[in-house]
């Protein structure tokens, strides 16, 4: 475990000193975020051209695209076709797998050859699931999937791996989180954006995620106001974060479905841990704090809560869940959420990087201050 102390710069320009545990060393340059448009959702034209990705090859991406097109033929929205697309890609990394003990399979087309138990095809389904040539058959397989998807309860809300689990009853639960991430860039690839939106009376509505609401991608805004103080401004260079406006007392949400490394006061520039009445600038520390740890290495930290916060070190907190509310502890001028996302496991300023860009991406953006 790598620990470090972070200087971590509130919302007023004051630094206060605080010990973190974890700390990621990396210094290479912050990943690239795709940016996709986000409209009408566009149907997925399996037999044309598609964009093409480091990740996976032509083949791959055609699977992706078809596993995609069931979930819109069948009216499945499009969290299904995120939480679809991560389970074959921790299957068979989307490719349509034979298996070495099942002789009939290696007569079909296939773009590989498996060995785990009789499992076959991209989401890698045993004998329950169809016959042999029906679980070599990618569209079957996807449709077999969502059908068993759509009976999960409150699935749409839940954190992906949990739905995943439920649906495929793998030996290693927890491996499906982590292609979260490249399943949303892939759908909104191949969709027109539709990994940015929320199901609203039955229709997909972009870049609207908040007030608990889920986008595709499994992120929301964590509480709706506008941002007022931004990113590393010409004025506030070591500003490491936004500050959102809000009325104290409104709910913080959870961004997405994370591990808490940090829930805690943290001490002024004074070493005082007085986080239970309103700080002021120039004070120091971020006051009651939580910082959440998510599937790609993210970490969301939510500065200047007004009490303790309502989660625990090490408790896994699904998206949109409330952790605490609005105040003003710690380096504030008064009551907002001083938001933060870091790349890289990496919580200290190297791995800062401007929130705004980050939310949009993802279907949940911070709105200006009107």
């Amino acid at each position: 475990m790598l620990t470090g102390v972070l200087l971590l710069l509130c919302c007023t320009g004051g630094t206060a000193a605080f010990f973190l545990s974890e700390l990621g060393d990396e210094t290479e340059k912050a990943d690239a975020l795709a940016s996709w448009g986000c409209g009408p959702i566009r149907p997925v034209d399996i037999a044309g051209e598609l964009p093409r990705f480091a990740e996976y090859g032509d083949a791959q991406i055609r699977n992706a695209a078809i596993i995609i097109k069931v979930g819109q033929d069948m009216g499945v929205p499009s969290r299904g076709w995120v939480v679809a697309l991560a389970t074959a890609m921790q299957e068979s990394a989307l490719r349509n797998l034979a298996n070495s003990g099942v002789p009939a399979s290696l007569a079909l087309p296939h773009e590989g050859v498996g060995a785990d138990h009789d499992s076959l095809g991209l989401f890698q389904q045993r004998p329950g699931w169809g016959s042999v040539t029906e679980r070599m058959t990618p569209a079957y397989t996807a449709r077999k999937f969502y059908e068993k998807l759509v009976k999960v309860r409150s699935w749409q809300r839940r954190p992906l791996t949990a739905v995943a689990q439920q649906v495929q009853i793998s030996a290693y639960p927890d491996a499906y989180a982590k292609h979260e991430e490249l399943a949303s860039r892939i759908v909104n690839a191949l969709s027109g954006g539709a990994a940015r939106t929320i199901e609203i009376n039955g229709k997909a509505v972009c870049n609207a995620a908040e007030r608990g609401q889920i986008a595709a991608s499994g992120w929301t805004a964590p509480i709706p106001g506008g941002v007022g103080s931004g990113f590393r401004t010409s004025s506030r260079p070591s500003h490491n974060g936004v500050d959102i406006g809000a009325a104290k007392g409104t709910e913080i949400r959870a961004a997405a479905t994370g591990r808490v490394l940090v829930a805690r006061c943290d001490p002024d520039d004074r070493g005082r841990r007085d986080c239970d009445v309103d700080g002021h600038p120039g004070k120091g520390g971020c006051g009651w704090f939580v910082d959440l740890l998510h599937a790609g290495g993210y970490i969301t930290r939510y500065c200047h809560m007004v009490s303790q916060p309502r989660v625990s070190p090490d408790q896994i907190v699904p998206a949109g869940e409330v952790i605490g509310q609005v105040g003003s502890s710690g380096n504030s001028s008064g009551p907002h959420l001083h938001f933060e996302v870091h790349l890289r496991n990496d919580r200290t300023s190297r791995g800062a990087i401007d929130p705004i860009p980050f939310m949009r991406e993802r279907g949940a953006p911070l709105r200006s201050a009107e």
